[in-house]
């Protein structure tokens, strides 16, 4: 077992994630459970002395079986939450994650066969306009969609209520 870029301090917990925006036919990638109430986007921890950008084509390997290539970092991504569920419950939760635009390989086909902490993972082609009416995180993913952007950009999201 690899060991993640993250700790547990207390009730806080922190972790360094590589996630992919995977967009086909005007439709975003999210994976979902049948443990949590909302969908997630495609990614994972980066392990010690492993780069993002093999974290991320490990991760989206993964989750959705398929190889895809990096097309560039899009986002740099502070996100603060508390969660109240799950293995993280009741922590104060702080990620760093490096959202990677992949390269579009013109098909929605994938070969799914993923679990997270037991549980499977399914996968979901959101399209982007519909997105606000979905409990998806990172909740920057739809407005970031709808508008251009030249090199990387830094979004900070706090979601802790």
């Amino acid at each position: 077992m690899e060991h993640d870029c993250g700790f547990n301090k207390g009730k806080k917990w922190f972790r360094y994630r590589a996630a992919a925006i995977i967009v086909e036919d005007n439709c975003v990638l999210f994976a979902g459970n049948e443990t949590d109430t909302y969908f997630y986007s495609i990614g994972g921890a980066v392990y010690m002395g492993e780069t993002a950008e093999d974290a991320v084509k490990r991760e989206v390997f993964e989750e959705t079986g398929v190889d895809y290539e990096i097309d560039h970092l899009a986002v740099i991504h502070e996100n603060f939450f508390y969660e109240k569920a799950g293995t993280l419950k009741n922590r104060d939760c702080h990620e760093i994650a490096f959202y990677f635009m992949m390269k579009p390989r013109g098909t929605k086909e994938l070969n799914s066969n993923s679990f997270t902490q037991g549980v499977r993972e399914t996968m979901h082609w959101i399209p982007i306009e519909d997105l606000d009416k979905y409990k998806a995180y990172p909740s920057f993913m739809k407005e970031y969609l709808q508008n251009e952007h030249c090199g990387i950009e830094h979004i900070v999201t706090d979601e802790r209520k």
